[in-house]
């Protein structure tokens, strides 16, 4: 991969990171120092139930899912991520854990991937960065609690009416049997509710 190329996958983390506080060159540098841009294939596992999870990624292009299985086997998708946004498992990075959940790529995907002692280096040296990490972990933990009052407080139809309004591309880019699981319904009921 070219340098150019390499650098032109950092255009859209720096103005995701550059719309919360403005980003010096000589913390963007860093960034790209302490980073790696990663390309893998539709269907890659980037981590499965029981690894502690010791990366975050920024998904430049692609989408993928986060998802646990329960006693049974059955899937239940608890996160779909694209383009500009953050994919990690939450609990494990943040504790050293063994993670409960799975992280899989439903597209081929351009990711950059940052290690967590990187990331902890990043925080201590530059409070600007620190304060962007502190404004990203807030969004994310707002979507996550809206994502929780949906599932305790909304219908089924009302669920769904919620995704389609929030997140209109998730329709076209994942299965609807992923989407019923995230929903928390079964295929059949999505497909009732969509007609």
């Amino acid at each position: 991969m070219l340098q150019e190329d390499y650098l032109e996958n950092y255009q859209s983390l720096f103005t995701v990171f550059s719309n919360i506080h403005p980003l010096s060159d000589e913390l963007k540098s860093a960034i790209v120092k302490n980073s790696n841009v990663i390309q893998v294939k539709r269907k890659t596992t980037l981590l499965s139930a029981g690894e502690s999870s010791n990366t975050i990624y920024f998904i430049v292009n692609g989408a993928a899912r986060v998802y646990y299985l329960d006693k049974d086997g059955k899937q239940t998708n608890t996160w779909f991520l694209f383009e500009n946004e953050l994919l990690i498992s939450v609990y494990s990075f943040f504790t050293g854990q063994p993670s409960f959940e799975y992280i899989e790529t439903l597209e081929d995907a351009t990711l950059i991937a940052v290690k967590r002692e990187k990331l902890d280096e990043l925080y201590l040296k530059y409070m600007d960065f620190n304060f962007i990490g502190r404004k990203l972990t807030e969004y994310y933990y707002i979507r996550n609690e809206m994502q929780a009052n949906d599932l305790r407080i909304l219908s089924a139809k009302e669920r769904y009416e919620q995704l389609l309004k929030r997140n209109p591309q998730l329709f076209q880019r994942v299965s609807l049997g992923h989407i019923a699981s995230y929903l928390g319904i079964s295929q059949e009921t999505l497909s009732r509710i969509r007609k």
